[in-house]
């Protein structure tokens, strides 16, 4: 099957700039790295030519007597016959295994830069490239997350439905038919997530037990890789890792040290959260108070919320059932309200292209996302069904902002709320400039 990803574009768009250099397509293990890349030199090159740089060593010792490219080049036609500039996407792939090969991009960027090179890098290995080792300014870096709802929609074939979301007015609602089926695809993609294994997985065999070998693997893999690549004790990054299930299910789901292991403090355990950060594994959701431009000015560090990088994973760490969405059983409600929070930051983080933060009131109000939207302030409110929106109500007495989100099973552009389900989350950007616009052209 085809895997449809967004990131696709922007691929087409660095072959074809100017200003192109090597390009370093960053993420997390297993989300489609490479993949992609070979999709995208099969659709837009006569040729390519992959080299992957784990257990390779006779690829290794072409980079260790010099890093001269025309020498480099040389050898790598001995492995990959009649390599042209312009024609053959070259795709570096594990570079995180060779550090002399990532230090190579600078001198590709510099003496040959009309040949097209692609790399695929885990941000684990990456993010512990010695120093000296990275190209600073001399590579483009793309990031790949797992895979989003509406490419989720995309590999169900329905392409179709994610084209009439996208030129439909978003304040109209739906026809009942669509909405059934797009609530029944969002159930099955808080089950499955974005991992484009187990989403294969799932539409070739409906299978939800190999759906959950897959995640099973995958998280494994993942603490392997804590062992391979981490300088911090992998006692606490696995502890930090196993402990965040249980705290986005807290009714406070501020990220609290003292909840990895009693006794321990944050500055036992800060270094390791940073490593899993900055690899990627996690986000971070720093309070901002007061709510102003610009947001990074007003964060505090020492308040934040953690989230996995992907809603399959946090269901198979947090072991609840594979019925759990469509069971009414209380005792997993908490989890069906993390899970929906989960997956409304990380369709923001695609769709707005940064990490949002949140706030919290000196009493009980809580409003879970704040985004910075083309100048202006937005709240987000996440509930997985309905519900009193208590604490944006009052974010908006407090602060009057031009408009709040309110993402829940409810539609609707009315007033200072817009109402956005959670299906459509991916397409907020669209939501808000055509809120943007109305506003704009009401006050003319």
């Amino acid at each position: 099957m085809i895997m449809k990803r967004v990131i696709y574009d922007d691929l087409v768009e660095w072959k074809n700039s100017s200003n192109r250099k090597p390009l370093l397509l960053e993420g997390v293990r297993q989300c489609g790295k490479t993949y992609i890349l070979k999709e995208f030199g099969k659709m837009n090159y006569d040729d390519v030519a992959y080299f992957t740089f784990e257990k390779n060593p006779a690829l290794h010792d072409i980079f260790e007597q010099d890093l001269d490219t025309e020498r480099i080049l040389d050898r790598l036609n001995l492995l990959h016959p009649k390599i042209k500039p312009g024609k053959t996407l070259i795709i570096f792939d594990e570079i995180q295994f060779c550090n002399r090969a990532l230090t190579s991009l600078k001198f590709f960027c510099e003496d040959a830069p009309e040949y097209h090179i692609a790399c695929a890098g885990s941000l684990l290995g990456v993010l512990t490239s010695k120093p000296y080792s990275f190209p600073v300014g001399k590579v483009n870096r793309l990031k790949m997350y797992p895979m989003t709802f509406r490419e989720f929609l995309y590999a169900n074939s329905e392409d179709f439905l994610v084209e009439y979301m996208e030129k439909n007015d978003p304040f109209e609602d739906l026809t009942k038919p669509v909405t059934d089926k797009l609530n029944n695809y969002l159930d099955y993609y808080f089950l499955i997530g974005g991992m484009p294994a187990a989403v294969a997985s799932w539409i070739y065999k409906k299978d939800i037990r190999e759906v959950n070998k897959i995640l099973d693997e995958i998280i494994e893999d993942y603490k392997d890789d804590f062992s391979k690549h981490a300088t911090e004790p992998l006692a606490k990054l696995t502890l930090i890792w196993d402990s965040i299930p249980l705290q986005l299910a807290k009714t406070n789901s501020k990220f609290m040290f003292s909840h990895v292991k009693s006794g321990m403090r944050s500055k036992d355990l800060e270094d390791a959260l940073e490593w899993l950060i900055n690899a990627g594994l996690v986000h971070k959701v720093k309070k901002v108070d007061p709510p102003e431009i610009p947001l990074p000015m007003f964060a505090d560090n020492t308040s934040f919320k953690i989230y996995l990088a992907d809603v399959g994973i946090l269901r198979r760490m947090a072991e609840v059932p594979s019925d759990f969405m469509f069971n009414k059983d209380k005792r997993h409600h908490l989890f069906r309200g993390a899970a929906a929070e989960n997956y409304v930051l990380n369709e923001l983080i695609t769709s707005l292209e940064n990490t949002p933060y949140y706030w919290k009131s000196s009493a009980t109000a809580e409003v879970d996302f704040i985004a910075q939207v083309n100048g202006s302030i937005v709240p987000i409110e996440v509930k997985a069904g309905d519900g009193n929106s208590k604490s944006l109500a009052e974010f908006i007495r407090r602060y009057d902002p031009e408009f709040a989100v309110k993402v829940s099973s409810q539609r609707g552009g009315g007033g200072t709320v817009i109402h956005i389900p959670l299906y459509a989350v991916w397409n907020i950007s669209n939501y808000l400039h055509r809120r943007i616009s109305s506003q704009d052209h009401t006050s003319r």
